[in-house]
């Protein structure tokens, strides 16, 4: 039964991958008028709100998320990211237009976000620890691993402070929502004075404002899609497969605790049943012994009184031989 909701789940990233690929996607995420949308030269795919989102601060991080929308929705360092469909996207506007973020650029900061704040986390974040980031090093790989060394390693008592909110864009809602990247720019520069500080993130914003794709959306997407697909079926037999093993193993523990157990109780019982044997035979041969030391009792007492009688015999003969002897 779990096998089969886990094929289930991962056909549907499979085809919300392909989808994705050839329209736009909608999808109700807890505010009004809310769809999918994410810039691209020919697509459009990724978050999309009608109106600016409550965010609140990730304690111990300089992130903010988005408790009311019922999506992997941050904000950090005067950008927004979004984790959808196995990416990350990164725009300088609340809802869009949004930008492919490589895996090997993403903000450490934002690999570090606990999975607690993952509104929607995909499947394979199941079993993660809630208060620690996410596994990105078993989710992307050893190579990944090699480039991003030390991700999940930094000082807690020298994080940087939360950029400020950019709470002027509150009045661009609905109709009056810029969607033009230079009218945003624009905007932004005259109401939200704040630079990134992270390299990262400076790399970014330099690259939405210039309207400059990443690498991966100017590759060829069929590729994109089929690389995405193989990877996730990999990753869910992967898991498959250390859920089963984890299932065995556990079961095997608990036979042999169930052994253990089993054979410990039989030995106690034996240990019992053999002392009580033993009791049993000792109370024998006491009553066995208990006779004949009275009958051994008895024959000393009847000896003691014959011979008592001899010598009381014998004394009478010396007496009567005695008188015998004055007579004369």
């Amino acid at each position: 039964m779990q096998k089969k909701r886990y094929g289930l789940i991962a056909l549907s990233i499979l085809l919300g991958s392909v989808t994705s690929a050839k329209a736009d996607i909608s999808f109700s995420i807890g505010l009004p008028s809310v769809s999918i949308g994410v810039r691209s030269p020919n697509m459009s795919v990724g978050i999309n709100l009608s109106m600016f989102p409550q965010l609140a601060p990730v304690p111990g991080y300089p992130v903010y998320y988005a408790p009311q929308v019922n999506a992997n929705y941050f904000f950090y360092d005067g950008m927004y990211w979004v984790y959808q469909d196995d990416n990350w996207y990164a725009s300088t506007w609340y809802n869009g237009p949004w930008d492919f973020v490589e895996p090997e650029v993403v903000p450490l900061f934002v690999l570090r976000i606990p999975v607690c704040y993952y509104r929607q986390p995909p499947v394979y974040f199941r079993g993660w620890q809630s208060n620690a980031p996410p596994r990105w090093d078993q989710h992307w790989g050893p190579q990944w691993q090699q480039r991003r060394g030390g991700w999940d390693r930094w000082n807690r008592k020298s994080v940087p402070s939360r950029a400020p909110l950019p709470v002027y864009q509150r009045q661009f809602s609905g109709d009056r929502y810029p969607h033009q990247v230079e009218q945003q720019h624009k905007l932004r520069s005259q109401s939200y004075r704040y630079q990134p500080r992270d390299k990262a993130v400076q790399q970014q914003f330099k690259r939405h404002v210039e309207h400059r794709p990443s690498a991966p959306v100017q590759r060829d997407q069929k590729q994109q899609i089929e690389q995405r697909q193989h990877n996730q079926r990999q990753q869910v037999e992967q898991r498959q497969h250390e859920q089963k093993q984890q299932v065995e193993q556990k079961q095997h523990e608990q036979k042999q605790q169930f052994e253990q157990r089993q054979h410990d109780q039989r030995k106690q019982v034996e240990q019992k049943q053999h002392e009580q044997r033993k009791q049993v035979e000792q109370k024998q041969q006491r009553e066995q012994q208990a006779p004949r030391a009275q009958e051994r009792g008895q024959k000393q007492d009847r000896g003691d009184s014959q011979e008592h009688k001899r010598g009381r015999g014998q004394d009478q003969d010396r007496d009567d031989n005695r008188g015998h002897g004055r007579d004369k």
